[in-house]
């Protein structure tokens, strides 16, 4: 096929700095989060409105969205919530656009990850996007486990049409797939996105992935093939989901992504001179 499509590309730093254990001073995390809002990224994921005895690292994104500028970026601003209370404290702040909910096929995971069940989180679901339609944001879906079930739980792609077919229902527009928990073979990816994308035009898909260090190009060019032009990254590859009791696979690196798109002539919308000052900042330091 022909790599021509731009694609959308949503940094998410809130998923590389929610499982280090020491804190980031706040101060610190709002001159990284500028940084990247000059680099012309679709969306940046700033922050989460989650339990702080869950993510101690989230509990300032208040703050942050409050210390960022906003005034040179036409990046879109995103936040995570696990509940209704979460995306209430979310549609405060004006200049939040996305609201980003982690559902999930898996009953055990809903259970690890966000300490509720199918039923409830449907609810939620459904709660969160009223309260989205009513402030003028909008409500990002993603499905968990994708792409496979490591817990026992039922899983095949009949289920992920099923939930996609759900979502649609509901209103929801942007639905990213993610492989959770790492090790899932691009084969799959793409079986799984090619009997379900097709059926639901208009609908933005997207592929979060969980990839080992220097790995993940193949998982990028089988979602590709299948349509997918929404791709979410960490600088550096930084993070990954610290609720899998898995051993870490890191977040699908910026720069695996980018070097991807410059194989295939494929343009990413960056700003290769602000992002270089966002790959070096000492974030860490």
């Amino acid at each position: 096929m022909q790599y021509k499509s731009q694609i959308k590309i949503i940094e998410t730093p809130r998923d590389g700095m929610q499982g280090i254990d020491t804190f980031i001073p706040t101060r610190k995390k709002i001159e990284y989060i500028n940084l990247l809002l000059k680099c012309g990224f679709d969306t940046v994921e700033t922050g989460s409105f989650v339990s702080p005895r869950a993510i101690p690292q989230m509990a300032d994104t208040a703050e942050i969205l409050k210390g960022l500028d906003y005034s040179n970026t036409k990046s879109k601003i995103a936040v995570l919530v696990a509940n209704l209370k979460g995306g209430k404290l979310a549609v405060e702040f004006d200049r939040v656009d996305d609201i980003f909910y982690p559902f999930s096929t898996s009953p055990t995971f809903l259970r690890k990850n966000l300490n509720t069940t199918t039923a409830e989180a449907e609810k939620t679901i459904d709660s969160l996007q009223n309260l989205c339609v009513k402030s003028g944001k909008e409500l990002v879906v993603f499905i968990s486990l994708a792409f496979g079930d490591p817990y026992g739980d039922e899983w095949n792609t009949e289920l992920v049409y099923h939930w996609v077919e759900s979502l649609v229902t509901r209103g929801i527009r942007k639905i990213p797939l993610a492989d959770t928990i790492g090790d899932i073979a691009p084969e799959v990816i793409y079986h799984v996105c090619n009997q379900i994308i097709g059926d639901f035009p208009g609908i933005e898909f997207g592929l979060h992935a969980h990839v080992l260090p220097g790995k993940g190009k193949d998982k990028i060019d089988a979602a590709y093939r299948c349509g997918i032009r929404r791709f979410d990254t960490v600088i550096g590859g930084l993070g990954g989901c610290p609720m899998t009791d898995k051993e870490l696979a890191g977040n699908l690196a910026l720069e695996t992504l980018i070097s991807w798109c410059d194989g295939h002539g494929i343009e990413t919308g960056l700003d290769r001179e602000q992002l270089s000052k966002a790959q070096t900042y000492p974030l860490f330091l």
